[in-house]
């Protein structure tokens, strides 16, 4: 069923953009599912259409209509998933590295959504018919632990406990150069490469607030092998910190050199998930051991 909501803006919300507003009113769903809300009318101003970039004025009337997902349409692909844990509302899922997490043009099949469809059949609508459950994104060249939600309300749960950054992610990398330093701290904003749209990268003007925490683990000839704790959650975020700082991720052409260690995909493994039960408010804390090629390339390492 649909669902329509209608309030009047309180005084200290006037001039705020209104996709960024309702962003922050209904964390569930992103910044660019608020504006395509908004371009199909389901969100009103005064009773009429408006521009993503309107600008609320004091006493504005919203209405937001929610309507009911539409029908799932994503093939269902029996595939053996290394799940770690799963209950009526949540599944964690190791993914192994060259998996895609959601179809996509040029990937409409052998995702791991795919595989979830054909696992079970309760999973939440809230990120549409290609996304179903799923909560957070992992590279598809990237290994290791994600969450995904079988139901609405476990789903605004965990997307609440990610902008309150309450949940504990931490992934282990190899990466380029020797770090002269046992950890730190990266902070600074991502966003659209200005000059290559399909990267990203630390942007100051339209960037996004990002913050990586470093711990050195081994240093080695010329590579480093790190713990990085995301305190956000940005695309391509590891990725494009290390990168900043000099030291980009063994394996990533993307954002690194060509000439790398014999990786197929990045150097990075989402090793630690912890987040708070969305039902019962237990923590839950989970690992996930390094894959094999990542442990051969440490063995590799150590003998040199």
């Amino acid at each position: 069923m649909e669902e329509t909501n209608q309030w009047v803006i309180a005084d200290k919300f006037v001039g705020q953009r209104i996709d960024k507003y309702l962003n922050e009113q209904y964390p569930e769903f992103s910044r660019t599912q608020i504006q395509e809300m908004i371009k199909n009318q389901e969100i009103l101003v005064n009773g009429s259409s408006v521009k993503q970039n309107y600008k609320l004025s004091k006493e504005d009337t919203l209405q937001v209509t929610i309507k009911e997902p539409e029908p799932l349409d994503v093939k269902p692909e029996p595939m053996a998933l290394d799940i770690i844990y799963e209950d009526e509302d949540v599944i964690v899922v190791n993914k192994p590295r060259g998996m895609v997490v959601h179809p996509a043009p040029g990937h409409e099949s052998g995702t791991l959504v795919n595989g979830l469809v054909a696992h079970c059949h309760d999973l939440s609508g809230i990120n549409g018919v290609l996304r179903p459950g799923i909560v957070h994104r992992i590279d598809k060249d990237t290994s290791g632990l994600i969450m995904v939600a079988k139901n609405d309300g476990a789903h605004r749960s965990l997307v609440e406990q990610l902008k309150a950054k309450t949940t504990h992610r931490v992934y282990k990398a190899i990466v380029h150069g020797v770090i002269p330093h046992h950890n730190g701290t990266i902070d600074a904003p991502i966003g659209r490469d200005e000059k290559d749209r399909k990267k990203m990268a630390v942007n100051t003007r339209n960037g996004k607030s990002a913050v990586t925490h470093f711990t050195v683990n081994t240093h080695f000839h010329a590579f480093t092998y790190v713990d990085c704790r995301l305190e956000t959650g940005r695309t391509h975020q590891i990725r494009v910190h290390m990168a900043y700082i000099g030291h980009p991720v063994a394996g990533d052409p993307k954002y690194g050199p060509r000439k790398t260690l014999n990786i197929a995909g990045q150097a990075l493994h989402a090793s630690e998930l912890g987040f708070t039960h969305p039902r019962t408010g237990e923590p839950l804390h989970f690992e996930a051991p390094l894959p094999e090629d990542m442990r051969e390339l440490l063995d590799e390492l150590h003998r040199e």
